[in-house]
């Protein structure tokens, strides 16, 4: 496993590039600029190769970030791009992420939002623009504190809009759009 910072790995910066141009670039997330300037975005490439292997990084990196301070590390994103390359075997991981949080007590301490790049919300279709708002180059796992997102979302009005502006957003971009937003 390396950590990011100044890591030139292909996927480290391939995941920068979404984050810069999608999450921040498009206001997918209102919340991610503010940590990423402040340098507050712990990278993470993972090696992994089973999932098993995985959840153990994953609890490395919770315990990380919770023994970390906010101001120096506020949110990971988990890139793992040798392991649960598959959506559906990715989608069904996350029930053991959730175990691991309540396992290590970090309910309402610590969350884990996920990232993929066939990623596919439930009753949609795969060539749905919506999808795009939760797909990565890498399957990617972002752990996110609670008290910074919920201090965000009592910063931000109309929180609730988000997900309906990105969903437009994305409707307008189309697929294409958002490939071509994320070449070098």
């Amino acid at each position: 496993m390396s950590q990011g910072d100044g890591n030139a790995a292909e996927e480290i910066i391939a995941t920068r590039r979404w984050l810069e141009r999608a999450v921040i670039g498009l206001n997918l997330c209102p919340f991610a600029k503010a940590v990423y300037v402040k340098q507050q975005v712990r990278f993470v490439l993972s090696d992994a190769e089973l999932p098993e292997d995985l959840l153990e990084e994953l609890a490395e990196e919770l315990l990380r970030l919770r023994d970390t301070p906010a101001d120096q590390i506020d949110t990971t994103l988990l890139v793992h791009p040798r392991v649960l390359t598959d959506f559906l075997d990715y989608n069904d991981f996350l029930d053991r992420v959730d175990a691991l949080i309540e396992a290590l007590d970090l309910e309402g301490e610590l969350q884990v939002a996920s990232f993929h790049p066939d990623y596919r919300f439930a009753d949609s279709e795969a060539d749905d623009p919506g999808n795009c708002t939760n797909r990565a180059p890498y399957p990617t796992l972002h752990l996110l504190r609670e008290a910074s997102l919920d201090k965000a979302v009592a910063a931000y009005p109309d929180a609730d809009v988000i997900v309906e502006r990105n969903l437009e957003t994305m409707a307008k971009l189309g697929l294409d759009g958002f490939r071509k937003l994320l070449v070098e």
